[in-house]
């Protein structure tokens, strides 16, 4: 691997320069380049982290779906929960932009409903991770 790429876990993509440290980052501080005089930091490069993960679902959870609804009624509920959560997705994010949290949030959460029923544990967490953080006024995270 190049000196300047650096691999990030978790699925993360390597990016171009990632891994020149945070000490030249300092160093430019210090020696006066990057900043100000109110100590905010002009940055010349902004960096994407696209994370890339498969899909995991739970397979306990599918088990359960299929034993109750048999596998004709299993498969359709998969296939509307995922068109739904797409949708959902997609609609999410357009809130998001427009700076609508409120709706943000009860689309948010009903993507927690949907992913759980299905089980898509990572998802429904994410969902609810962005639904505390609504609640909590974060808006950077």
């Amino acid at each position: 691997m190049p000196k300047n790429r650096r691999a990030f876990g978790g699925g993360f993509r390597v990016f171009p320069g990632a891994g020149q440290g945070f000490g030249n980052f300092i160093r430019a501080l210090s020696a006066g380049r990057g900043g100000n005089e109110k100590g905010v930091v002009n940055v010349e490069q902004v960096l994407v982290l696209m994370q890339q993960e498969d899909v995991r679902l739970d397979p306990g959870r599918l088990e359960s779906l299929f034993l109750q609804m048999g596998e004709a009624g299993a498969e359709d509920v998969l296939c509307r929960a995922m068109e739904e959560i797409a949708l959902r997705l997609s609609h999410t994010e357009r809130l998001f932009r427009q700076g609508r949290m409120e709706e943000m949030r009860k689309s948010a959460r009903s993507l927690v409903a949907i992913a759980e029923q299905i089980g898509m544990n990572a998802l429904a967490g994410v969902a609810g991770d962005v639904t505390c953080c609504i609640d909590a006024a974060d808006e950077v995270a």
